[in-house]
């Protein structure tokens, strides 16, 4: 079996996902086959297997840092929030039930098992494994039947490095705090802290760190800086950070639905540096907008209510008015459309009017359709005619069927914009394809068609591949940890050294 260490946060967004895609990055340049595992995930980003099974999208990152294909083994469970207190609840790749927090947990020990057999099966096929915990090991009114933190510790039978988040303060207090909220045998399994996100010298530091050390008995083994890193985030906090719109540059807005979901969509968009790509809240934010994108969504009908009582519905209609590139994705492209009806067998019945820029109606059914793509666009007309004979690849990953409806023409053969995939009206179009502008080179003709359309000057130059963009991203972020993690001590926790000396 293999040695297992896992990365547990004093809360949500302290950096466990980047951290344990560092770890795997290091564990496999030092010859060791390496693998992430998350028991259960909370997420509205996700990512498609190429079994067409659905698993977190920040463990189908990691696994490229491990330079492996996304493994449905390595998140069991996926939690996807389609509501203030709902969840859909998606079990080895495949959506299991619709559940309110009450229900979930009083069903999730029968979760167990099925947790066990994917850790110890991916167990059995790797050197290490790099757990991720989920939240708080100090959520102590979750702490029966848990598996997401100490639960699974116990399971995999696991040493715990314990990250806390400097930069919002309080780092000290999280720390002492949760270790005192855990059981003797719980806060025995945390090895070391690890301080991250932090500005400044560290030097400073010093007093604190070894009152620290005193007091909790547990050393700490790295204080890693405030690091930019464009990889894949899983959680929506991190749309807070985003840019604004700015001169010189192309704009590229993307509504700040409620339930957005895969806005790694647009990562590859971000990290240019001809781009100000931000996440819009209020109407005065589009007219700078050079294309304007509604996402995707948990909630589709959800939040095309909250669109259409919020100023932002009439604002994206004035928008599709200036000839301007509109593009929906996923829920997005479903709310373009003339109406959105769920399915009458589920709770919530609703027949909601969609936004009527598209002459297409969406069924919300209970099947969920997972599926990779690799395509070529051909005869894309109009913006994206700058795309036309480019390869995309991409997956699918929706509940609902969207058809044109009787009697109105077909205005596009793209595939990417027509039939089951999507459809074009005019300067407006929908997709459901997920991952558009990953493929080496989209993101690159669509800024420059941009640009030329916004009147900027714009000098061609090669790009690289998202992927191979997000590889580079990996080998910084493991020479980063290397520099400020004390590597030698992870290994003693660990109990494996790349020399071999076990």
């Amino acid at each position: 079996m293999a040695y297992p260490i896992m990365i547990q946060g004093t809360m949500s967004g302290a950096g466990k996902s980047l951290l344990t895609a560092g770890l795997c990055r290091i564990f496999k340049q030092d010859g060791f086959s390496v693998a992430p595992f998350k028991s259960q995930n909370m997420a509205l980003n996700s990512a498609v297997t190429k079994e067409g099974l659905e698993i977190g999208r920040a463990q189908a990152m990691q696994a490229e840092a491990c330079g492996l294909e996304a493994s449905v083994l390595m998140n069991p469970v996926l939690l996807k929030p389609n509501g203030d207190t709902r969840s859909q609840v998606i079990v080895n790749g495949e959506v299991y039930a619709d559940m309110n927090a009450v229900e979930y947990y009083a069903f999730k020990k029968n979760l167990i098992p099925a947790v066990k057999k994917s850790y110890e099966e991916l167990s059995s096929l790797y050197d290490v494994i790099v757990i991720e915990g989920a939240g708080s090991p100090a959520e102590i009114n979750l702490r029966e039947n848990d598996f997401a933190n100490m639960g699974m510790a116990l399971i995999a039978d696991s040493p715990v490095l314990l990250v806390g988040d400097i930069d919002r303060g309080g780092v000290f207090a999280q720390f002492v705090g949760t270790a005192e909220l855990l059981e003797k045998e719980e806060r025995e399994r945390i090895k070391s802290f690890v301080i991250n996100k932090f500005r400044g010298d560290v030097s400073i530091l010093e007093p604190g760190i070894k009152m620290l050390e005193d007091k909790t008995g547990i050393d700490v083994c790295g204080v890693v800086p405030y690091l930019k890193i464009n990889l894949d985030d899983e959680d929506s906090l991190s749309l807070d950070k985003k840019n604004t719109c700015a001169s010189g540059k192309v704009n590229i807005g993307v509504i700040r639905l409620p339930h957005i979901s895969n806005f790694t969509d647009f990562s590859n968009l971000e990290q240019r540096d001809d781009v100000f790509l931000h996440y819009i809240s209020s109407p005065k934010e589009i007219d700078a907008c050079d294309l304007l994108i509604l996402p995707g969504t948990k909630n589709t009908v959800g939040d095309l209510l909250w669109l259409k009582k919020s100023p932002l519905a009439n604002a994206i209609k004035d928008f599709a008015k200036t000839g301007k590139p509109l593009l929906g994705i996923c829920g997005g492209y479903q709310m373009l459309g003339k109406k959105v009806e769920e399915s009458s067998d589920g709770e919530g019945c609703a027949c909601e009017e969609g936004l009527n820029l598209l002459p297409v109606s969406t069924v919300i059914a209970e099947n969920k359709i997972r599926k990779n793509l690799s395509l070529t666009l051909e005869n894309c007309q109009g913006f994206f005619s700058c795309l036309s004979g480019m390869n995309i690849s991409g997956y699918e990953i929706h509940m609902g069927k969207t058809e044109l409806l009787k009697g109105e023409p077909l205005q596009s053969e793209c595939l990417a914009f027509t039939g089951d995939s999507g459809f074009q009206c005019g300067n407006v179009y929908g997709t459901y394809v997920h991952g558009f502008f990953d493929e080496e080179g989209v993101a690159q003709k669509v800024v420059q068609a941009l640009a030329k359309k916004k009147g900027l000057s714009y000098s061609e130059s090669k790009s690289a591949s998202w992927k191979a963009t997000k590889d580079l991203q990996f080998d910084f972020l493991a020479e980063q940890l290397r520099l400020h993690l004390n590597m030698e001590r992870i290994y003693n926790i660990l109990g494996a050294h790349p020399n071999g000396n076990n």
